[in-house]
């Protein structure tokens, strides 16, 4: 004689779906703010990050990159005017990230804000916004911290 199976009713599948999704519904609206925050928290670490090998970049080369050479002579030593000297071999960064968005970040020599300006777009990859779609900028950066 076999033994009796006994599996769970109905019922009491549709009790712990219920509870999972309220859990879920309280839970996942915390987890996407943390996710935007740590988005914007490291375009902030990067911009940074930027700024103080732009900064290396300049007092090491005796210049800025103009906007045409960009970001990327952090990289490579770049072709064209002005031209660096005392570049390192291997650059000051092994490989340029974009911002958490998936977008370039922005660099402009000369800057409006300083000597040079760099940026992200945001969240929403359009100039301005509010929250998360605020422009994330080293002159905000530089201006918080005096």
């Amino acid at each position: 004689m076999k033994p009796l199976q006994r599996g769970f009713s109905l019922i009491e599948i549709m009790v712990v779906v219920v509870i999972l999704a309220i859990l879920g519904a309280a839970v996942v609206p915390s987890l996407l703010g943390q996710t935007d925050k740590a988005r914007y928290a490291r375009a902030q670490a990067d911009i940074a990050k930027l700024d103080s090998m732009i900064e290396l970049y300049k007092i090491q080369t005796g210049v800025f990159p103009s906007t045409e050479q960009g970001l990327y002579a952090l990289v490579r030593k770049p072709a064209g005017e002005p031209e660096p000297r005392n570049y390192p071999q291997n650059g000051y960064i092994k490989k340029l990230s974009q911002d958490p968005w998936g977008n370039d970040y922005i660099y402009v020599y000369p800057g409006e804000h300083g000597p040079y300006d760099i940026f992200s777009l945001g969240a929403d990859g359009q100039e301005g916004g509010e929250g998360f779609d605020a422009d994330i900028t080293n002159w905000d950066q530089s201006e918080s911290e005096g």
